[in-house]
């Protein structure tokens, strides 16, 4: 279960080598409109250093995004519960495990490498890379800690970026993530890290960024009956506690590992020209004015995935079928893929005409995926305790490589605050992707209203894409399937509705989905011909009175088949705080739940890491409480809180995420992050 030392002493290293290199450069800026909280110049004083701001990229061109510094403290414990991805989130339990969003309108679709989709929320990603201008340098570091010897959980995080010049920066990130679990067999280690940088110069820029993750996972295959929660007396002779570490388990020799990586390299080149303006008589400024661009993007991914499962007694009773060693279970898949990106754009914002930027662009890609070979002689598998193939399933190639384009346009307007926009479209023409169809945008408008503004925004998509290969073809040693699966369609649109003045924001989202793909009761992907649409009303309502605090999250949603897409029809989140200030240390003590009504949550398959559709167990109505203490003194974050508090108090004994899978019971927390920006 433990990753290579040498793996983390060269992560730290590189990330200790970058900072002692920028830390040394020296600091230049420049204003601008979103600095963070800690770099506001107190007023009066005149600023001497620049604020930092930062941004993340709009693909599939590199467009930047506004976006911001992590250095607010407010409901920072929040962050170091499994329940903090979402209001409704079904997982195995342990902090950085596998899970899946129940509010259907946040879940990303299956991707092309689908097992690292149920951990993609502890794993970095192009949408959750953040490039900072901070002027000088910064450095953000956080430890949390819980748990005993027996089920400790702790993670270690950090964060650097320095300017080299006014153009160039550069950054580094390390996340090492390690959790025993509270149950038994279920541990997992977690270790990313990373390297980005940046040049905004008046004609080139340069925006990329290299990943490389590796999380493992213990797999228990859930508890052996949900007695030993639900009433523990029943199964013990009337003794009513038990340790969560002692509960026994359905598997005790299983894990999965998913690892990879990710290169990408964004470069635009602008043409323009020179305006020269008149200061004084002797003073005359040149501003280089970018027409048009001409921008190439390399994305290079890695994926692999091995489930490892040494109790070939344990197999046999918890999995039905055994393909390729009845002995031993080593399946290991991987994947990589190439992408070429050549587009050029008209830039918004040359000429007071100008309005919106313009941008057409061609893709090449390269996707290659390998899986477990079949060495067996399948004239007589039953004999050495084999199943023979599935009825109906053709060969599975070891391995297979995909050619595929696109052409696309892309439309966008992101500067001015009455009005934004953003549209891609794009085409297949090439490999198992012709014909494939993908259209989505959103529009964005604010004006004022009682000393505030009140912001609008609409958005929409259509979607028809081929099926993911891996729910097409895939070979294992306990599944194998062969699917004709028809491209996917998908439309959805919606609006959000906002008024910070008030705390108040919803949003209506509408979600229409034929031949929609999903994994069955017996664990293998099934093609759902029919239309199925989800609704979906949200309501966020904050209030405030004076120092106390009350916030309100409530997701209603509803689907035409839950037998396909089951899902809560009520998730609500609520946390009542007070926030206030003594002397310099900034403070919030609360307590905060998270509920969702009772349904059939799905169940989960470890060897695919795949969550299926169950129709025995109901799950939910269970609260899940917090109480906490968030503060901040000067640039140190830190918090105290014992979470799932209620347990024994109040709410049942039936804390259960998904059949088989109990949520963690109460524990203490503790968690600290400074930032070191000079």
């Amino acid at each position: 279960m433990t990753p290579s030392t040498d793996k983390i002493r060269t992560a730290i290293a590189a990330v200790a080598l970058t900072a002692t290199a920028a830390f040394t450069a020296s600091a230049y800026g420049q204003a601008h409109s979103h600095p963070s909280e800690d770099q506001q110049e107190p007023a009066g004083r005149k600023t001497v250093i620049a604020p930092s701001f930062a941004w993340k990229l709009l693909a599939p061109l590199g467009l930047r995004e506004e976006s911001t510094i992590d250095t607010l403290f407010v409901d920072y414990s929040r962050r170091s519960i499994p329940s903090e991805v979402s209001d409704a989130w079904a997982t195995t339990g342990n902090y950085g495990a596998q899970g899946l969003n129940m509010i259907f309108d946040h879940r990303a679709p299956l991707s092309d490498f689908y097992f690292r989709d149920a951990v993609e929320h502890w794993l970095p990603s192009h949408d959750k890379t953040r490039f900072y201008n901070t002027r000088i340098p910064m450095t953000l570091v956080g430890f949390t800690s819980s748990g005993g010897r027996e089920n400790a959980q702790e993670l270690l995080s950090a964060r650097f970026s320095g300017n080299i010049n006014p153009k160039a920066q550069a950054g580094a990130m390390l996340d090492y993530l390690y959790s025993k679990g509270s149950y038994a067999n279920q541990a997992v280690k977690d270790l990313n890290w990373g390297f980005s940088g940046s040049y905004l110069g008046d004609r080139y820029e340069f925006q990329g960024f290299y990943y490389h993750y590796n999380l493992l996972n213990k797999e228990n295959g859930g508890i052996t009956d949900m007695l030993y929660i639900k009433d523990p007396a029943e199964l013990q002779g009337g003794v009513t506690t038990i340790d969560a570490k002692s509960i026994p388990t359905q598997l005790s020799a299983a894990h999965n590992r998913v690892s990879g990586q990710q290169l990408y390299l964004n470069n635009r080149y602008k043409v323009g020209y020179w305006h020269e303006e008149q200061v004084d008589d002797t003073t005359t400024t040149r501003t280089y004015i970018p027409v048009s661009s001409f921008i190439y993007t390399l994305d290079f991914r890695t994926g692999k995935h091995i489930f490892i499962d040494d109790n070939p007694n344990e197999t046999k009773k918890y999995f039905e079928h055994t393909y390729l060693n009845p002995d031993r279970t080593h399946d290991k898949s991987t994947y990589w893929t190439l992408s070429n990106t050549f587009g050029v754009s008209l830039l918004e914002g040359f000429h007071k005409y100008a309005k919106f930027g313009l941008a057409a662009y061609i893709t090449h890609q390269v996707r290659h995926y390998a899986m477990p070979a079949d060495t067996i002689d399948r004239r007589d598998p039953q004999s050495i305790g084999l199943d023979p193939w599935p009825e109906g399933v053709g060969s599975v190639k070891n391995d297979e490589t995909e050619q595929l384009a696109y052409v696309g346009a892309q439309l966008t307007k992101m500067r001015g605050l009455r009005l934004r926009y953003e549209a891609t479209a794009e085409l297949g023409i090439l490999g198992p992707v012709a014909g494939d169809v993908r259209v989505n945008g959103r529009i964005h408008t604010q004006f004022p209203l009682l000393g505030d503004s009140l912001r609008l925004t609409a958005f929409g998509s259509f979607n028809n894409e081929e099926a993911p290969y891996l729910t097409r073809r895939y070979r294992s040693n306990h599944f194998i399937w062969h699917n004709d699966f028809g491209k996917r369609r998908t439309l959805r649109f919606g609006g959000t509705v906002s008024f910070p003045v008030t705390g108040t924001s919803f949003t209506a989202a509408v979600n229409n989905l034929q031949n929609h793909i999903y994994f069955g009761t017996d664990g293998m992907p099934v093609q759902h011909g029919g239309n199925v649409q989800v609704l979906s009303l949200a309501l966020t309502q904050n209030f405030t009175f004076g120092i106390f605090h009350w916030d309100n999250r409530v997701t209603y949603q509803t689907t035409s088949n839950d037998a396909v897409i089951p899902l809560p029809a009520l998730a609500v989140y609520s946390n009542i705080y007070l926030l206030t200030r003594i002397a310099t240390l900034h403070l919030q003590v609360g307590v905060d739940c998270d509920w969702y009504t009772r349904y059939y949550a799905p169940s989960y398959q470890p060897a695919t890491v795949a969550f299926t559709n169950q129709r025995e167990y109901k799950i939910g109505n269970y609260p899940f409480c917090n109480v906490y203490a968030n503060m901040k003194l000067s640039k140190t974050r830190f918090f105290v809180m014992y979470s799932h508090f209620n347990q024994g108090l109040f709410g049942g004994a039936n804390y259960f995420s998904m059949p088989y899978y109990p949520l963690n019971p109460s524990r203490f927390q503790i968690g600290l992050s400074v930032d070191f920006a000079n």
